[in-house]
């Protein structure tokens, strides 16, 4: 079972990812050696559909080791990541008297890492809080690192807390109930990783995609290749773990190549399209993976990434599944989208391009001129049909 320990120097925390099949049913066990003896109450933050196919499981591995579970479950999409659904589960705890000795744990995507997160983050000013993540994306991404947030209608991602979880808790066997977008999603975040931060991360997950395919079956694929995908997140949680432990609030003074906003590669594009399509055309995977193209666009329009590596990214974006249609959507309100990203500094939009695959730089938008940017969205939103 890949094992990975967490530390972070500066708050002197540390915590564990554990990553193996069949691990939800030893969540109890894996709670309890994490929270220590005086843990009594755990909240299950989920929505009906994660739940419908796990949280029996989870609720009796709680139960035999001496929890009292309680579960609140909140409605499933991204729209729904709201200050009006973190009210809802903060009252929710409120009403069942939780402690601050009592903990949450967070079963399902992306979604409801970040709501369970936050809501854990400012519930009697910090409780406990472990990660199940049961989507790809959640488990080599937004499960790793502490970041929390719901959104504002104006954009994604506008109110969070940093708060590390407690542990991280992996079954890979929860892939196989995936439907395939939500595939499609986690694996072009993990193209993204490896773009922008380490090469041959980059190189093994296109190895796998070509191999096996985004949309694989674990029953069909034998063990060999389920070793080799609990490998595979073991290593995206590895370098996404490297990053933030350099850099765990993400410094907006630091534009070297280890800070953790070049994870933000692909997200100044990828969160406009999320947030003019009122986060009901993409999954924030499938924007990113658009958003990754455009960054790479702009990045060979100014001198800085080869025309070979913009098509090995291409590529690769291309084997993690089919994404939905871009290329209809007008610039100018993509445009606008991305003037009120949080990730602005100054009053100016930041851009995570490339150098090359595998090392990211940090440009201020002002070195973007408009015909560059509007031919580079043409290109990136129009490459894939």
């Amino acid at each position: 079972m890949p094992h990975l320990r967490v530390r972070l120097p500066a708050r002197r925390h540390t915590y564990e990812i554990k990553i193996a099949p069949g691990l939800l049913s030893e969540i109890g066990p894996q709670a309890r050696a994490s929270l220590g003896p005086g843990a009594g109450r755990i909240a299950v933050i989920s929505n009906h559909t994660v739940f419908e196919l796990f949280g029996e499981k989870v609720i009796k591995s709680l139960r035999r080791s001496g929890f009292s579970p309680a579960h609140w479950m909140m409605k499933d999409g991204e729209r729904f990541k709201s200050l009006r659904s973190l009210e809802r589960a903060l009252a929710f705890l409120n009403q069942a008297r939780f402690e601050r000795s009592d903990a949450v744990i967070a079963l399902g995507g992306g979604v409801i890492g970040d709501l369970a997160g936050f809501a854990a983050a400012t519930y009697l000013r910090g409780v406990a809080f472990i990660q199940v993540p049961t989507t790809l994306l959640a488990q080599i991404d937004a499960s790793v690192g502490g970041k929390t947030a719901v959104n504002l209608p104006s954009g994604k991602n506008l109110v969070g807390a940093f708060h590390q979880p407690n542990l991280v808790v992996i079954d890979s066997d929860t892939l196989a109930t995936l439907p395939a977008r939500e595939l499609t999603a986690g694996w072009c975040e993990a193209v993204k990783q490896g773009a922008s931060g380490d090469r041959r991360l980059f190189d093994r997950t296109v190895r796998f995609l070509r191999t096996h395919g985004p949309d694989f079956n674990q029953d069909s694929i034998g063990k060999k290749a389920q070793a080799q995908v609990c490998a595979t997140i073991a290593a995206h949680c590895r370098f996404k773990a490297s990053v933030v432990a350099g850099d765990e609030r993400e410094d907006i003074q630091r534009t070297d190549y280890r800070s953790r906003r070049i994870l933000n590669f692909g997200h100044t594009t990828g969160h406009a399209l999320e947030s003019i399509t009122r986060y009901r055309r993409f999954r924030h995977g499938e924007a990113v993976g658009y958003g990754m193209l455009v960054a790479a666009e702009i990045s060979k329009r100014l001198g800085m990434l080869s025309f070979d590596e913009v098509e090995l990214l291409r590529e690769a974006v291309a084997l993690c599944g089919k994404l939905p249609r871009a290329d209809d959507l007008a610039i100018d309100r993509i445009t606008r989208a991305m003037a009120s990203d949080k990730k602005s500094v100054g009053g100016g939009t930041k851009w995570v391009l490339l150098e090359r695959l595998g090392r990211a730089s940090i440009i201020d938008a002002g070195k973007i001129s408009e015909p560059v940017l509007h031919a580079a969205l043409r290109a990136g939103l129009g490459s894939l049909h």
